[in-house]
């Protein structure tokens, strides 16, 4: 049947739940695929890590609504368990094509017609439990509130109240959870730390997956958590065509380490669809690329990096000398700031980066944060697309000059958000701040490779 995990608002600890159920499926050495709603990266990178399979976003504003339900349906499939993560509190969304929770847990759960379990926060919390229960159970017909999980109880006589509260509402309680310290992860100024930094990250899981046997009503959730036996996958979970066949495959080089890291799966798995050759590379640690056709620099912490990203010179040297003879360059925010010309962290030590876009980047404790509607401004070289799309920003950080050739013409999308310009753009360099997901965008990428296979051929 699959399930969602709905807060019923944000902090309620649907990561942490959703994590607990995570690890215990894989403690039992089941497979079971996981899915996170809205445009996260680093929430995904705590679910692989747990399940060992890639987690996929599911945000029907950065793809649609069609393309949510074709992943869903191709990825779930392939494993026994399936479980989603929601975004927010259950209903939190935007107004959007004519839906008032566009993008919601809720807008999920009714586009795929799965229950949700709901997680509350019951600090400060019991009689007033079972109206909260009632609120959200009846607030849109179309949801299906399964269960739901008490989380951050005080003491058995807290948990006592809470239940007897909901008893004459006959909603299953699906698990309780008691208020525990050690199950807080450690925040920075962008969200959680990303698991890969974190040393004991495995002992965590184990502890996570000790409470949710202890915890969690797995006689009613091991059914609510299968896949459904019934269900028809598309072929792909893209609506491409076959892949691009080039002489031989474009090698593409792809910045993955502590700097660089915020990457969407499908996105990943798209350009390896359609012929792409990856070649993961630590702008931290690299100093020589093999020949390649191509460049990406996705988001992260390059921030926190500033120091070993500016000492490392044979790396840089190649870079620029290889972006000024024409390598295809797609960047992504923290990609943007390793192509300014220095970056000033949030201790306001500068350091010098590639030096190929004239402006400086410094930190800020200003959070720019929100999906933009976005347009390519007209005749730029190999990104020339004409309808709008969709992307997300989400950072902290301001560049001291705007472009004088800006990439796309962008706004948010409540109706009274101001247009503006933004980016970066020159004739095989695009960098924005902008996360784009091309999961309903393959030209994209086709056009892309079209600039990768010429530079390829440049130099043959």
């Amino acid at each position: 049947m699959t399930l969602i995990i709905a807060g019923e608002r944000s902090g309620a600890g649907k990561t942490t739940i959703t994590l607990a159920i995570l690890a215990y499926l894989a403690q039992q050495q089941e497979k079971v695929q996981s899915f996170k709603v809205g445009p996260d990266y680093i929430d995904p990178m705590f679910h692989s890590q747990v399940t060992g399979r890639p987690c996929r976003n599911l945000d029907p504003i950065l793809t649609s609504e069609t393309y949510v339900q074709r992943c869903f349906a191709y990825h779930t499939v392939q494993t026994p368990y399936s479980l989603i993560e929601g975004v927010m509190g259950l209903f939190d969304g935007i107004p959007f094509r004519g839906i008032p929770d566009y993008a919601s847990t809720a807008h999920l759960a009714r586009l795929l017609k799965i229950p949700v379990v709901l997680v509350i926060d019951c600090r400060s919390l019991s009689g007033s439990v079972a109206a909260i229960v009632q609120g959200y159970r009846h607030f849109h017909p179309d949801v299906n509130l399964a269960g739901v999980i008490l989380n951050k109880i005080g003491s058995d006589r807290h948990q006592q109240l809470l239940t007897t509260a909901l008893d004459p509402l006959q909603i299953p309680i699906l698990g309780c959870f008691f208020r525990q310290q050690n199950l807080t992860l450690p925040n920075r100024h962008l969200g959680l730390v990303p698991c890969g930094e974190l040393p004991k990250i495995a002992d965590y899981f184990d502890h996570l997956a000790y409470l949710a046997a202890q915890q969690l009503d797995w006689q009613t959730l091991f059914p609510l958590l299968k896949t459904p036996a019934n269900l028809i996958p598309p072929a792909s979970q893209f609506a491409v065509p076959a892949k691009i066949a080039p002489p031989r495959p474009i090698r593409l080089a792809i910045a993955q380490d502590q700097a660089f890291n915020f990457y969407y799966a499908d996105n990943l798995d798209l350009l390896k669809h359609l012929g792409a050759d990856l070649i993961p590379f630590s702008p931290l640690t690299t100093e020589h690329l093999p020949a390649i056709d191509g460049l990406y620099l996705g988001g992260g912490f390059p921030e926190l990096c500033a120091e070993p990203l500016s000492t490392n010179h044979p790396l840089k040297q190649q870079l620029k000398s290889l972006i000024h003879q024409g390598l295809p360059t797609y960047a992504e925010c923290g990609g943007l700031m390793y192509l300014c010309q220095s970056l000033t962290n949030f201790e306001n030590e500068t350091f010098s980066m590639l030096g190929l876009l004239p402006t400086d980047v410094r930190m800020s404790p200003k959070l720019a944060l929100g999906y933009r509607r976005a347009q390519v401004i007209p005749s730029h070289s190999w990104l020339h697309q004409t309808a709008p799309f969709h992307g997300h920003e989400f950072h902290r950080s301001q560049l001291s000059h705007s472009s004088p050739n800006p990439l796309y013409q962008q706004q948010g999308l409540l109706p009274k958000d101001p247009p503006y310009k933004a980016g970066w753009f020159t004739q095989n360099l695009h960098a924005a701040y902008l996360h784009r997901h091309w999961g309903d965008q393959p030209q994209l990428i086709e056009q892309f490779f079209t600039a990768c296979l010429a530079f390829q051929k440049k130099l043959s």
